[in-house]
């Protein structure tokens, strides 16, 4: 056998040493010094940023929250029960963020957007950060376009725009929710897309929603994100950026969203657990000094875009809990500063049999009737205000042993009005409808009729419209003026029922 010589040895040494690839990975580790009620401190992790997302040796994954001088105090997305002291921690160097795709409409999630309907994976090619920065000035344009409740009550006196935020407050058991869901089910072939973020709800609450949407037709269009009342405080600070940033993607595709976060003031006390376990100083009530940031940049990234930008919207509907009506509490004054306006949910209302209980006196909508088709505004404008003497008037009335005809008159004119605004749940009205309904309120066609006798005439009457008169429709929904064919239409229409009313 031929020895190879020294230029031939040399040859192979460097033909291997060209083959040859080293890699080097950096990786960023710490060591759990402290574990306790879903906060751990961290030693090391050097190169953390603030939001970033940590992996635990275990398998759990936590979010660096507090980074101070000696250690780095992670909150965990889990239960983290085999995190041990002096269990390793390894930075992934991203930020939180969560998959996004078509396929995620008609599904429930959890605030990590993972299904948790039993219905297998969802395939998603792109992410989105949870925490996205908010659109700025001139990517904006004013709210112009309606987005109609169906709820005759907030269409008629405190519209809604595409790109609005109205926040929704009352009372527990007022009908907060009720009104949320129903907005959802009115969008059906309006082209809009929903998601229903359910923050510290019981498990039985969003299973009665997710079977109204599946019963109406409505997941075809809906994600419901949803962390229950027995998910770690992490979680359910986080699901409200998740459903923003599942928004957000249909959004920038030039998509209408509507977002509800049902709601905020469960997500506030989730943080206020989250922060006094950090050891952040506590302010008034015991929040932390920026819970104030925490639902300003939520709520600031719901928008309508520019032209530019494809025009795009973001409608969000936060709803937040009083005490006893309690409106000047820290959390409620925090989002009515922030959003454009709010429908306030009374509990005497509601107890008397007014529902959706909806105070109109001191609810209001900041973007006013610049969101409303302008036969809404031709019939609509002066409900309000009659609402809102004849509220006076029956206060005074009261005190009042004689009563002349006039007062009478009003009394019962403002009477049937206000029961002209009740609605049963799940029972959305189209635009045209509430038209037709609020004309014949404000014209005195009621007035011959009994109190009990209202809601049937109504609801006959539209089915009438409906069958024998479609041109009303036609004319409305074409031109969005309520011009004086649609009204005669209309008065002949509302004239014929009454002979043939029948209770």
């Amino acid at each position: 056998m031929k020895t190879p010589k020294g230029h031939e040895i040399l040859k192979i040494i460097r033909a291997h040493i060209e083959k040859y690839k080293r890699e080097a990975r950096v990786y960023n580790i710490g060591i759990v010094t402290q574990i306790g009620d879903g906060i751990a401190r961290v030693h090391g992790l050097v190169t953390v940023m603030s939001g970033e997302l940590v992996e635990f040796n275990e398998g759990t994954t936590g979010i660096a929250l507090n980074l101070e001088s000696k250690n780095v105090g992670v909150v965990l997305m889990g239960n983290g029960l085999k995190i041990k002291e002096r269990s390793l921690v390894k930075g992934t160097g991203k930020i939180a963020q969560i998959p996004v795709s078509e396929d995620y409409l008609g599904r429930v999630v959890n605030a990590l957007a993972e299904p948790i309907d039993g219905r297998g994976p969802i395939p998603a090619s792109e992410f989105r950060l949870i925490e996205s920065p908010a659109p700025g000035i001139i990517s904006r344009r004013s709210v112009y376009e309606p987005l109609q409740t169906g709820l005759i009550a907030i269409d008629a006196m405190i519209p809604i725009g595409r790109g609005q935020r109205e926040l929704i407050i009352g009372d527990r058991q007022t009908g907060k929710t009720a009104v949320a869901t129903d907005t959802i089910l009115n969008q059906k072939g309006q082209n809009v897309i929903c998601v229903y973020v359910a923050i510290g709800q019981r498990a039985s609450s969003v299973s009665q929603v997710v079977t109204t949407f599946r019963e109406k037709g409505a997941m075809e269009y809906t994600i419901v994100v949803a962390e229950m009342a027995d998910s770690p405080a992490t979680l359910q600070y986080l699901a409200p950026y998740t459903g923003a940033a599942l928004a957000e993607y249909f959004m920038y595709r030039e998509r209408h969203t509507l977002i509800i976060y049902d709601d905020l003031s469960k997500q506030a006390q989730a943080y206020r657990e989250m922060s006094l376990l950090l050891k952040r100083p506590p302010g008034r009530e015991a929040y932390p000094g920026d819970v104030f940031y925490l639902h300003s940049r939520l709520l600031e990234r719901a928008a309508k875009l520019s032209s530019y930008l494809g025009e795009g919207s973001m409608t969000a509907l936060p709803i937040v809990e009083t005490q006893a009506g309690d409106v000047s509490a820290y959390i409620p004054t925090n989002v009515i500063s922030i959003t454009d306006g709010q429908i306030f949910l009374s509990a005497d209302l509601f107890n008397a049999g007014i529902r959706p209980a909806i105070n109109v006196g001191i609810s209001v909508s900041r973007v006013g009737s610049a969101a409303q088709i302008k036969a809404m505004k031709q019939v609509a404008g002066n409900l309000k205000l009659e609402l809102a003497q004849f509220t006076e008037l029956e206060t005074f009335s009261q005190f009042s042993s004689t009563i002349e005809n006039t007062t009478k008159n009003q009394l019962a004119r403002g009477r049937r009005l206000r029961e002209l605004l009740k609605q049963s749940q799940s029972e959305p009205l189209s635009v045209e409808e509430q038209i037709a309904i609020i004309y014949t309120g404000a014209n005195g066609y009621l007035d011959a009729l009994e109190i009990g006798q209202v809601k049937d005439f109504l609801k006959q009457l539209c089915s009438y419209l409906k069958d024998k008169k479609p041109k009303f429709q036609e004319i409305i929904s074409s031109t969005k003026v309520f011009t004086e064919e649609a009204e005669v239409v209309l008065k002949e229409a509302i004239q014929e029922k009454l002979k043939l009313f029948v209770v």
